[in-house]
């Protein structure tokens, strides 16, 4: 497949021509699809079955056993359904963890990142179906798992039937009890924004958000010091932070500081043995310490894991699992082991741990980076009646107990499980200086902008303006920041950034929290609307010109968001414009007085 192919895929005619003539494909018929109950050794439960309750467009469930002996279940298939949806009808589904997301159509899926579940992750997907997470939108049709308390939801998407799953990790359902499940909705209609907004809405009542005032802008450390970021470093940005751009509040210390994964408290040799006096420099000069921590993580080495095996889940003959026998082992000092949520030692642990960096290190805002780990597949956990989904909430739990009123960052988490435990979450990839990094991001910030400011803040990733792209592919990816509404957070040695690109990063302040709603899932041309404040948003993706349109409020009077140079006035309906490849317009439109 050449890149114009996976572009028409992803972003797309068959979407566009979808939503310009406002078809709706026929109902999916779920409500009385059969149920089937699998044991762990792939077998029919006998004895069990499903109950299923529908009101209006949200169905509650449980499972029972009415057999006399205990089962085992590895997966509840709550509805097997065929459909009549043609291949060509728009996909997109969630992943289980944050960097993996589906796009294309039902009889060509595509990967929209690198870092996929059932390739990287190793998460199992039956033959000839898509598995996607918690979300999946055919076309019209929308299915979504409206809670995630216990069980992991997921849809395996095939050519002719789709199938709503729940998965049961192997635990025992004993004779004469019953489980709770998780909510499910299906929504149908052609107006994609307002089915994401019930999915939102369900969400909440069953995970009610936690709340923050405002999306955080600040600076990284990563994206241009790495594992080896000095003290020097992070002052010598402080000091032209403070003087020039002192909007970025938060200075995050990244991954390098800890003289090990695991020891989060323990003095390294970074910041000349101790990261704490850099924290107290920061909020001596009036910002907010920020740090990089992986909770659920540790590695062989590290006086956590040598200390307390037992915290530690175990693999199937009691030892500590090693996060490589099933799935990816980590991408740096691994491979991993996983710190158990459900031991109550384990929970004290991580309480402890933010305690200490929120009340003694001054941290307001800590990045917990790795936390897929935290909901692991294949192990044992120290209470055997919980499942991986429940150890890492309670895990979570801890978490925030420490951290009091610090601001809580999921990063590569399980992005379903997450909901009513984090602050704000990372809607994409890690960014790099690249356009193909650019773009791909890009799509997957903009996707879940439905998610932005409704289940929390969302994490676009560090905006990034050094480098030698061209000025229209930095603009593109500031434009994208901007337009998810989400938190600002500079990837960029300042000391050493262009005065253009400061003004840019200058624009990007304060964050407005708003993300901008699109016409359709092509993510070509939406609205930033806060009210009399609208921006229209036109992106081409493309490497050739595209003439995009998007419907303006007005009459208006346009300017451009970047420059302020006027672009004219609009009688309000469809504005129309010729964009060169790979440039995104701001566009703003105020009121014709």
């Amino acid at each position: 497949m050449n890149r114009r192919e996976l572009l028409e895929l992803v972003i797309g005619s068959p979407i566009l021509a979808l939503a310009q003539r406002g078809t709706t494909a026929k109902r999916l018929a779920i409500a009385e699809a059969p149920w089937r109950v699998v044991t762990s050794d792939g077998q029919h439960a006998p004895g069990v079955r499903v109950e299923r309750t529908w009101s209006g467009d949200i169905c509650r469930s449980r499972v029972l056993n009415t057999g006399s002996r205990p089962v085992r279940l590895r997966e509840i298939v709550l509805f097997d359904a065929p459909h009549n949806l043609p291949p060509d009808t728009p996909l997109y589904g969630e992943g289980m963890q944050m960097l993996t997301q589906t796009g294309g159509t039902i009889g060509r899926p595509v990967d929209l990142g690198n870092y996929t579940d059932p390739k990287h992750y190793k998460l199992p997907e039956p033959a000839g179906a898509k598995t996607v997470y918690g979300l999946a939108i055919m076309g019209s049709e929308l299915l979504a798992f409206g809670s995630c308390r216990r069980f992991n939801g997921k849809f395996n998407v095939g050519a002719r039937s789709i199938e709503v799953v729940l998965d049961a990790d192997g635990l025992e359902l004993r004779p004469g009890a019953a489980w709770e499940l998780e909510e499910l909705v299906h929504f149908s209609g052609s107006d994609r924004e307002a089915l994401l907004a019930k999915v939102a809405d369900r969400l909440n009542v069953n995970h009610p958000p936690l709340k923050f005032a405002a999306p955080p802008s600040g600076w990284c450390s990563w994206y241009c010091f790495g594992p080896n970021v000095t003290a020097k470093q992070v002052l010598d940005n402080l000091d032209v932070i403070a003087r020039e751009i002192p909007g970025l509040r938060y200075i995050q210390i990244d991954d390098g500081y800890q003289p090990a994964m695991g020891d989060w408290l323990e003095t390294g040799n970074a910041f000349g043995g101790s990261v704490q006096d850099v924290l107290r420099e920061i909020r001596k000069r009036g910002f907010e310490p920020a740090i990089w921590v992986g909770p659920f993580i540790a590695e062989k080495g590290s006086h956590l894991f040598q200390r307390h095996p037992d915290w530690f889940v175990k693999d199937a003959g009691g030892s500590p699992l090693a996060a490589d026998t099933v799935t990816f082992g980590g991408w740096r000092r691994g491979p991993w082991y996983v710190v158990d949520g459900t031991h109550p030692e384990a929970q004290r642990h991580l309480e402890q741990v933010f305690r200490t960096m929120r009340q003694e290190w001054g941290c307001t805002y800590f990045k917990l980076d790795a936390n897929f780990w935290g909901a692991i597949h294949g192990g044992r956990f120290h209470d055997p009646e919980a499942t991986r989904i429940e150890a890492y909430r309670r895990g979570m739990q801890a978490v925030l107990r420490g951290a009091g009123d610090g601001f809580i960052l999921g990063c590569n988490h399980p992005i379903w499980a997450s909901t009513g435990v984090i602050h704000g979450s990372r809607s994409s990839n890690d960014i790099k200086r690249t356009w193909e990094r650019i773009a791909t991001t890009g799509r997957q910030n903009l996707y879940r902008n439905w998610q932005n400011g409704r289940l929390w803040w969302n994490d676009p990733d560090a905006v990034v303006l050094t480098g030698d792209l061209p000025e229209a592919e930095f603009t593109f990816h500031a434009s994208v920041i901007w337009a998810s509404g989400g938190m600002v957070l500079s990837g960029d040695d300042i000391t050493a950034i262009a005065p253009e690109r400061l003004a840019m990063l200058r624009k990007l302040q304060p964050p407005t929290g708003v993300a901008a709603r699109f016409e359709d899932a092509s993510l070509r041309a939406g609205i930033v609307d806060r009210g009399r404040d609208r921006v229209a948003c036109l992106f081409n993706w493309d490497d050739v010109p595209q003439t995009l349109s998007v419907e303006v409020p007005g009459p208006c009077r346009l300017r451009d968001f970047w420059t302020g140079e006027e672009r004219g006035t609009h009688p309000g309906g469809r504005l129309s414009m010729t964009v060169p490849p790979r440039v995104a317009r701001l566009l703003q439109c105020a009121p014709r007085s």
